[in-house]
């Protein structure tokens, strides 16, 4: 989020004439290079995607979703919960979004403000179009996006909070992109 003032202003705006009941935080951006070789513009825009403009969105609906007693859902990554080569950035940004939902869980729960972070696999999305690789086009070694949203509308209507929930398909896959 490169213009974090405009950003704010507009939810601002809206939240004057809107209330929240539920905030999505599902951008997100992945680069798999060897850290030493990623630029700093590089480095700035993965944490403001990844995990500033999250924080900084969940910071902005926080009152109105008191006020509804709504619910966060964080997309967060399969890589917030466990380590893979060439992901330290993508990793570290997925891992504080993974962190600052169940911490901001236990800040917010006598509120009734439900908390939720998703940790999905390997997605058929369009997350992997400027990567290396891509899922394996194979049955059952990726997420369909669908799954996603049916597990997003179960959480939302399950009475209690479902604080933190991964998904993985059953077999593991990737194809390598020839460039």
């Amino acid at each position: 989020m490169e213009d974090t003032v405009s950003v704010e202003k507009e939810v601002k705006t809206l939240l004057k004439v809107y209330q929240i009941d539920i905030l999505i935080n599902c951008a997100g951006v992945g680069v798999f290079e060897p850290h030493e070789e990623l630029s700093s513009k590089t480095i700035q825009k993965l944490i403001a995607v990844n995990l500033t403009a999250p924080i900084l969105l969940t910071n902005l609906c926080l009152r109105s979703l008191k006020k509804t007693q709504g619910r966060v859902i964080n997309i967060s990554s399969i890589e917030a919960t466990r380590h893979a080569k060439f992901s330290a950035l993508y990793t570290a940004t997925k891992s504080g979004l993974r962190d600052f939902s169940l911490t901001l869980f236990e800040e917010l729960r006598k509120s009734g403000v439900g908390v939720t972070s998703i940790n999905p696999d390997l997605t058929q999305t369009n997350f992997f179009d400027n990567l290396k690789f891509k899922p394996s086009s194979q049955k059952d070694t990726y997420i369909d996006p669908n799954d996603i949203a049916n597990i997003v509308e179960e959480i939302i209507r399950f009475n209690s909070v479902i604080t933190d929930i991964t998904i993985r398909p059953q077999k593991f896959a990737i194809e390598k992109r020839v460039k």
